[in-house]
C-alpha cells in the first residue's frame, strides 16, 4: 500500500509540486521589484482565478476517475467528460473577449483592462489542459504528464526573471528591440503566464485530437454531472475560504489602504506554500489510491494510518516554519514594504493544516457518493468566511481574514469528522491525532508569539516534537523503512 501510494505521489504529485514550486520561487523577485501597490493588480485579479478554474473543470477530474472504476467503455468517457471542460473553456474566453471591459468596470480597474483579459485569457488555456492532464493518467503516461508541467513551469519562472529582472538592467537597448517599460509594469508577470499557459496547451493537443464528438453520451453526462455539480458547490465554496478574502478587503475597506493591505495579505499568505506544497503532492497521489481501495476489507485502517502520517508531517512542517519565521519570511518577501504582514502567518499556517485534514477526511462522501455533503461542508465554510470578512474587515483589516480562514476551516475539519463517523465511519486515531495537533500548535505560538520568534528555542521546541514523534512512531517508522 504504502510503495504504490508513494509511487503515485513521486510520478504525479512532484510534478505539479514543481509546477506550484515555481510560483512560490518568483514571489520574492517580484516582491523585491514591486511595492503592494504596484503588485495590488496581480494579488486582485488571481484571487478570483480559482472560481474560474472550478466553473471550467466543473469537478469532472474526481468525477472521471470515480466513473472509470464502473464505466466500461473509457472513449466514451474520456469523450464526454473532454469535450465538457473543453465547451465550457470555449465559451468563457469567447465571454470574457466581448464583455472585458465590462468586467474590467466590475473589479474597479477599468484603466488595467489589458492585464485582466490576460489574465482571463490564461485561465481558460489552464481549462483547456485539465482533462487532457487527467487522460494522460488515466492512460498511463506519467513522463508526459511530470515534463509537460515543468515545462510550464519553467518557461514561466524564465520570462518573469527575463521581463522584471535581466530586462530592465539592459537599459534601452534592451534585447533584440525589447526594453523594459516602467509603466508595463507587472503587466509582464501576466505575459509570462500567458505564454506559459499557451505552449502547455498546444503541447496537450494531441490529447484532444482523440476525443471523440460521435462518443459523447448525454445520458453519461447527466449521470457525470449529477455527481460532480456539488464537488463544483464544494469547489467555489473553497475558494471563497481560501483566496476571497482579498475581494473583501478590496471592497470593504476605504479606497488608498484597501489595494495596499489587499496586497500585503497576499504576499505572505504565499509562505504558506511551504506546507500546501506537500498536502497538494499527498492529495493528487491519494485520491485515485482511495477509490481503488475502497473495497479493501481493511481499507477503513489503511485510511487511518494514513492519516496519522499525513498529520505528523503537517505538524512537524508547521512547528519548523514557525520556528524559523522571522528570518525566512523577511528573506523570502525580500521587501520590508510586506513585513508587517508576517505576524498573521503562524495563524495562516494552522488554518492550513485544518484544511488538509478535512481535504483528506474526504474520502468518506466521496466514496458513498454522497458528494453532496462536500457542498453542504464548503458551503459552512464559506458561510463563516463571509461572515467574518464582512463584520470585522472594516475595523480589522487583514487580520479578520485571517482569523475568518482559520473559523472556517476549523468548522469544516469539525464537522465532516462527524458527519463522516456517521455516513462512513473511518477508524481514525482521534487521541493521537488530536494529541500531535495540540503539541504542535502550542510550541508553534510559543515559539513565535510568546518567545517573540526566538531562533534557539524554537528550533528546541521543534527537536523535542520530533523526538516525541520517532518515540510514538517507532515501529511506524521500521516498517517503512523495510517497505
Amino acid at each position: 500500500m504504502y510503495k504504490k501510494l508513494l509511487g503515485q505521489t513521486a510520478i504525479y504529485g512532484l510534478s505539479t509540486v514543481i509546477i506550484r514550486l515555481f510560483p512560490f520561487i518568483i514571489s520574492p523577485f517580484v516582491t523585491h521589484a514591486f511595492g503592494p501597490k504596484a503588485l495590488a493588480p496581480f494579488i486582485d485579479f488571481y484571487s478570483v482565478a480559482g472560481i474560474i478554474i472550478v466553473l471550467l473543470s466543473h469537478g469532472m477530474e474526481t468525477t472521471f476517475f470515480r466513473f472509470a472504476e464502473k464505466e466500461d467503455d473509457t472513449k466514451k468517457l474520456i469523450s464526454t467528460a473532454t469535450l465538457s471542460v473543453v465547451g465550457a473553456s470555449f465559451l468563457f474566453m469567447l465571454f470574457c473577449f466581448i464583455f472585458r471591459q465590462d468586467l474590467a468596470i466590475a473589479f474597479k480597474t477599468p484603466d488595467q483592462v489589458n492585464l485582466l483579459t490576460m489574465m482571463l485569457f490564461v485561465l481558460g488555456l489552464d481549462g483547456l489542459s485539465t482533462m487532457p492532464f487527467v487522460i494522460l493518467r488515466k492512460t498511463g503516461r506519467p513522463k508526459k504528464f511530470a515534463v509537460i508541467k515543468i515545462i510550464n513551469g519553467i518557461i514561466n519562472f524564465l520570462l518573469v526573471v527575463f521581463f522584471i529582472v535581466i530586462l530592465p538592467r539592459l537599459g534601452r537597448e534592451g534585447f533584440l528591440g525589447l526594453s523594459y517599460n516602467p509603466q508595463f509594469g507587472i503587466g509582464y508577470v501576466f505575459v509570462a503566464n500567458l505564454v506559459a499557459s499557451a505552449v502547455t496547451f498546444l503541447l496537450l493537443v494531441q490529447e484532444i485530437k482523440s476525443v471523440s464528438l460521435a462518443a459523447f453520451d448525454w445520458q453519461l453526462w447527466k449521470k457525470m454531472m449529477a455527481y460532480s455539480w456539488p464537488i463544483t458547490i464544494a469547489g467555489l465554496a473553497g475558494v471563497i475560504n481560501e483566496t476571497m478574502d482579498r475581494q473583501f478587503l478590496k471592497y470593504l475597506l476605504p479606497d488608498g489602504t484597501n489595494t495596499e493591505q489587499m496586497a500585503i495579505y497576499g504576499a505572505v499568505c504565499k509562505i504558506v506554500t511551504f506546507l500546501t506544497l506537500f498536502r497538494q503532492a499527498y492529495l493528487l497521489g491519494i485520491e485515485p489510491f482511495f477509490f481503488s481501495h475502497a473495497k479493501n476489507e481493511n481499507s477503513g485502517r489503511s485510511y487511518a494510518k494514513l492519516m496519522d502520517m499525513f498529520v505528523i508531517v503537517n505538524c512537524v512542517i508547521l512547528l519548523a516554519l514557525c520556528a524559523n519565521l522571522n528570518w525566512l519570511a523577511r528573506l523570502y518577501l525580500s521587501n520590508p514594504a510586506y513585513n508587517e504582514g508576517i505576524a498573521i502567518v503562524p495563524i495562516v499556517l494552522i488554518a492550513a493544516v485544518f484544511l488538509g485534514i478535512y481535504l483528506n477526511m474526504s474520502v468518506w462522501y466521496k466514496l458513498s457518493d454522497k458528494t453532496i455533503f462536500g457542498a453542504y461542508l464548503s458551503v459552512l465554510g464559506a458561510a463563516v468566511t463571509i461572515a467574518v470578512n464582512f463584520y470585522f474587515i472594516p475595523s480589522y483589516g487583514y487580520w479578520a481574514s485571517t482569523w475568518g480562514t482559520f473559523l472556517s476551516y476549523f468548522s469544516m475539519m469539525t464537522a465532516s469528522y462527524f458527519l463522516g463517523q456517521y455516513f462512513y465511519p473511518v477508524p481514525y486515531h482521534m487521541k493521537k491525532i488530536t494529541a500531535y495537533l495540540s503539541l504542535s500548535i502550542l510550541f508553534s505560538v510559543l515559539s513565535y508569539y510568546v518567545l517573540d520568534g526566538n531562533l534557539i528555542i524554537g528550533n528546541l521546541l521543534l527537536l523535542v516534537f520530533l523526538g516525541i514523534v520517532v518515540y510514538l512512531e517507532k515501529d511506524t517508522l521500521k516498517r517503512l523503512r523495510k517497505s
